[in-house]
């Protein structure tokens, strides 16, 4: 069942209230149109099976924080800062450009941006459990790329990549101490964080990353076949305990 929701003017709580309404009686497709700026929306939503959301307008902060339902998010255009916010599950294609601290703590589901991002991207991106984060950027990103992280996968693929536009910025990786990040170009090690190695993608890497870019592809409806193996490099840590003598007595 599908159903249009209506944001203009609503508080965030409203909109989320008529969301919540709306799984329950049984859509399993919600557009919601008008959205402009509102916070914190789908924000701890659980459901009892998957929903499709479809958002028409720029969500704000936080969006799909500690979100634990199988929901897939669809925004249209771009999105503000702290999406995904300790998201344990679901996934969510933002198909312009996002904000800072995208998800920061984030536990499961994917994460897809088309575009570009802002600074402090995967703050202590982690798996849990049984569950493990991913995040793809399509296009660039700022500094402290993966800081601090823990578990999971990252990813950034610089498309439509400006001529002289550094494909992501300083600190990268700093303090990581789990999980990889792909990127796709041949980085300056000075801009990696000492916790980390950078390594070229061996044959069971790229079928990692492979198989993220084509589902990312049809996310979008994009054809990045052309995309090859050589192009990326891998960072992975050194250490589980990167700053294990930092406080040592």
């Amino acid at each position: 069942m599908q159903k249009t929701i209506d944001a203009t003017g609503l508080h965030y709580r409203d909109l989320n209230s008529r969301l919540r309404e709306a799984i329950r009686s049984g859509a399993d497709r919600i557009r919601l149109i008008g959205v402009r700026g509102q916070r914190y929306i789908c924000c701890g939503f659980a459901a009892p099976g998957p929903v499709e959301v479809t958002i028409e307008g720029v969500p704000g902060n936080d969006m799909a924080a500690f979100m634990n339902a199988p929901l897939s998010i669809r925004v249209e255009g771009n999105a503000q800062d702290g999406v995904a916010n300790t998201m344990n599950n679901g996934k969510i294609l933002i198909h312009g450009d996002a904000g800072d601290a995208l998800g920061y703590s984030m536990r499961g589901g994917k994460l897809f941006i088309r575009g570009n991002a802002g600074y402090r991207v995967g703050i202590h991106v982690k798996a849990y459990r049984k569950h493990a984060a991913t995040v793809v950027v399509g296009g660039c990103a700022q500094d402290f790329f993966g800081e601090y992280m823990a578990g999971g996968i990252m990813a950034i693929l610089g498309l439509d990549r400006q001529k002289d536009q550094p494909i992501v910025g300083n600190f990268l990786a700093t303090g990581m101490h789990g999980g990889k990040i792909f990127v796709r170009d041949h980085i300056d090690p000075r801009i990696v964080g000492m916790e980390v190695s950078i390594f070229e993608l061996e044959e069971e890497d790229w079928t990692e990353l492979k198989a993220l870019i084509d589902e990312f592809a049809a996310d979008f409806g994009e054809d990045l076949s052309s995309l090859k193996p050589g192009e990326f490099i891998k960072l992975e840590p050194v250490s589980a305990r990167p700053y294990g003598r930092l406080y040592a007595y």
